[in-house]
């Protein structure tokens, strides 16, 4: 049998190979055979002193963490300018690289500078050293950010203005337009600007973290004395400003919409915001401040007190990161990074406009030859109601057999969130359980939750507040919740709760019966419309009883709880997942049937990655399905030869987490909040939850095998560290579209069930 053959998994064809951004690769040495116990299993190997690396296993056989999620935003990029996508998702695709960026910078790079600064920074399982890696990510990002004004300005822009859409500067509009944005500017723009300069009686301003603002040199032309002044481009403008538009009419299919960036409208009025003063220069710039959250939860007293104030502090974050116009002088520039302590590798000298995220407004034009096609998803066929008229009973449908939900090609609306309205207004149910890590303004979630404590029902919401960059948010629905009598409880101190469950009690005629929802996805029906997640609704008894204990163990004491369908982290995950690799390496020795098949947004833990490396020596399959980051290297020589990774962007953000093992009728399926990292295993509440109907677990080796197919488009990662694109079959035509291929087998599926 070759070491790739499963039927679960056809073999890969070879992926191009494209430019690598930095990661360097040496080859592999060969590893010997692991040690065994007399029962057969696996036995950690003692490390070695010095180095901390099993000794049977080389050294470089982990990617650095930081450099491959760079790897992944380069991933991003390359979307923006492929021309098979729509237009203006290639507009939005450079947002989101900007957005994706920003947070790196505010957390892992900001986080990586403060370990240095403090002395507890250490050697990166990838054998470099925490300055190596800032030097390196430096490199890259440096590369990137080029790489994106490159793409906006050769590629976007001109494609913009061949479909009417004109991005130009204020040079570029002429005498009338100039006129109105004139006006425009006085009425709207003016009277919310805040010039502040700097002299004796004015020390230099803070600059706040991701704010964009013009650097203006000035002086006094009674004396000549050179000032300096900064202007904050206010976030709650439009960072386009639109300069006309033309309404197609019933003659003629044209349509135009041009803008001008907002801080070039400021810059041509500069003359009123300082008058009597001559206006020499002016440059765009953008600080990135460190913008994580640390809060000492043992000496908190209370700590949702502790988190606000350490949300105000978060503000004043130390600079990480300056963007800078180009074209900005020297003397600028030294001011700049003097006073707000940049070193000059952090310093990105970029064409203007920066802060790319506003093209999402750009991106939201109502286009719809621009966009992918619409999309409308559909009601599981095991939820849809069987009067058009009536809405489904979904407790009753839970309670015949599990329904297992993939959103978005399923409705989050007439699902999950349709089971908890349910349930709140339902007089039979006693009680309902909820995690809540995030979820949207106005949500229904929080509002169903409030329905059930208004109705006298027993209501638990264990909500994250250190969510991060949703920690206001969260503070504000606890506090409503509370106020609503809802049990508000924040979870374990030291770990964050970030599993997606919902458990809820009804009194029946036979006695209470447990409702059960255990998904990937958070409870948000925004972004339930845009991210890829999987859930299963359940009244099973063993998973009511999961459920119960750990709530049990989120909003009291129950430190030993044991649980039959769920792995819980941080207690039993990641060893969960490392007992089921092992009985597949121990099933293809004995069978030749084993298989592993993983989909997840990150890995990094190294004990799964070795694991994983174990298993393919002893010759099983592996499939990757990874999003984001991946530090390990498949396809190397008789370390990982037998280990494929793919990564899929489109339309939606693929979110969810899938673990498969076995084949044939020897099978296990597993889905959960939890990634393979070290902060998911060991610093979260995580857990996930086995399917078991053949149906269901059908379906998910499906989806998997849709994923790893090389008949789709797909990333796919090379031992030496560089993601290849596939997008083209051996005859040059493209290849299908995953997501496309998952809109069109949902809609299959649901009209074979009806």
């Amino acid at each position: 049998m070759s070491k790739r053959s499963t039927p679960q998994a056809p073999a890969a064809a070879a992926a191009p190979v494209d430019t690598p951004i930095g990661i360097s690769a040496s080859p592999a040495t060969t590893p010997g055979p692991r040690p065994r116990a007399s029962d057969g299993r696996f036995v950690r190997v003692v490390q070695d002193e010095e180095s901390g690396e099993d000794s049977d296993l080389p050294r470089d056989r982990f990617l650095d963490r930081e450099l491959s999620w760079l790897q992944f935003n380069e991933r991003v990029l390359r979307l923006a300018t492929d021309e098979q996508v729509p237009l203006l998702e290639r507009t939005r695709f450079l947002a989101i690289f900007t957005s994706n960026l920003d947070e790196f910078f505010m957390v892992r790079v900001a986080g990586l500078k403060r370990r240095i600064a403090t002395g507890i920074a250490v050697r990166s399982p990838s054998g470099l050293e925490p300055r190596e890696v800032l030097e390196q990510i430096a490199d890259n990002a440096h590369d990137l950010t080029l790489r994106q004004a490159r793409a906006f300005e050769d590629s976007i822009r001109p494609a913009l203005a061949d479909e009417g859409i004109t991005i130009v500067h204020w040079d570029e509009v002429d005498p009338a337009e100039q006129e109105r944005l004139g006006t425009l500017f006085s009425d709207t723009i003016y009277p919310v600007l805040t010039p502040l300069a700097v002299d004796p009686a004015h020390p230099f301003p803070y600059i706040s973290g991701l704010s964009l603002n013009l650097a203006v040199i000035l002086s006094n032309p009674g004396t000549g004395k050179e000032h300096f002044a900064r202007i904050k481009v206010p976030p709650s403008l439009p960072r386009f400003l639109k300069v006309r538009r033309r309404q197609p009419s019933v003659t003629s299919d044209l349509f135009e919409a041009r803008f001008v960036p907002l801080e070039d409208v400021i810059a041509a009025h500069l003359h009123m915001l300082f008058p009597g003063m001559e206006v020499h220069e002016h440059y765009a710039f953008r600080v990135t401040r460190n913008e994580d959250v640390e809060v000492e939860e043992d000496d908190a007293e209370n700590l949702l007190t502790a988190l606000e104030k350490e949300l105000t502090r978060r503000r004043f974050g130390a600079p990480v990161r300056l963007e800078v116009a180009e074209d900005m002088d020297d003397h600028v520039m030294d001011l700049l990074t003097r006073e707000l302590g940049v070193d000059d590798e952090d310093v990105y000298r970029l064409p203007v406009p920066l802060d790319l995220r506003g093209l999402n407004e750009i991106a939201d034009l109502d286009r719809t030859d621009l966009h992918h096609p619409p999309f409308v998803a559909r009601t599981s066929a095991d939820l849809a109601p069987t009067e058009s008229a009536k809405p489904a009973d979904l407790l009753k449908l839970v309670g015949r057999s599990d329904v297992l939900l993939q959103h978005p090609y399923e409705p989050f609306s007439t699902s999950v969130q349709a089971f908890l309205e349910q349930a709140a207004a339902d007089p039979q149910v006693l009680a309902i359980k909820q995690t809540l890590y995030r979820t949207s303004g106005d949500s229904p979630i929080v509002n169903a939750l409030i329905d059930a404590a208004t109705a006298g029902k027993q209501v638990l919401a264990v909500v994250e507040i250190k969510a991060r960059f949703d920690e206001q948010a969260n503070i504000e629905w606890a506090r409503k919740l509370e106020h609503a009598g809802v049990h508000v409880v924040y979870g374990i101190v030291g770990l964050k709760t970030h599993c997606k469950l919902a458990l809820v009690v009804r009194q029946e005629e036979h006695g209470l019966r447990r409702y059960c929802h255990v998904g990937t996805g958070n409870y948000n029906p925004k972004t339930a419309r845009l991210y890829e997640d999987l859930g299963v609704l359940t009244s099973d008894p063993e998973v009511g009883q999961d459920l119960t204990r750990l709530f049990n163990q989120l909003s009291g004491l129950a430190p030993r709880s044991k649980f039959k369908r769920l792995l819980v982290a941080p207690r039993s995950v990641r060893e969960g997942l490392l007992t089921r690799i092992e009985r597949q390496v121990r099933r293809h020795e004995r069978h030749g049937d084993g298989y592993i098949g993983i989909k997840v947004n990150s890995i990094v833990d190294e004990d799964l990655i070795d694991a994983l490396y174990r298993a393919s020596i002893a010759g099983v399959p592996i499939d990757v399905w990874v999003r984001g980051i991946c530090s390990l290297r498949p396809g190397v020589e008789g370390l990982s030869e037998t280990i494929r990774v793919h990564s899929v962007l489109g339309r939606f953000l693929e979110h969810s987490r899938v673990f498969l093992f076995g084949s044939g009728t020897h099978r296990e399926a597993w889905i959960g909040s939890a990634d393979l990292m070290h902060r998911n295993l060991d610093r979260r509440v995580e857990a996930l939850v086995r399917i078991i109907e053949d149906r269901h677990v059908d379906q998910l080796y499906e989806l998997l095998a849709l994923g790893m197919s090389t008949d789709h488009a797909h990333f796919e990662l090379g031992g030496d560290g560089r993601w290849g694109r596939v997008h083209r079959g051996p005859d040059g035509r493209t290849l299908p579209d995953v997501q496309e291929a998952l809109i069109a087998r949902h809609k299959r599926h649901l009209q074979a069930r009806r």
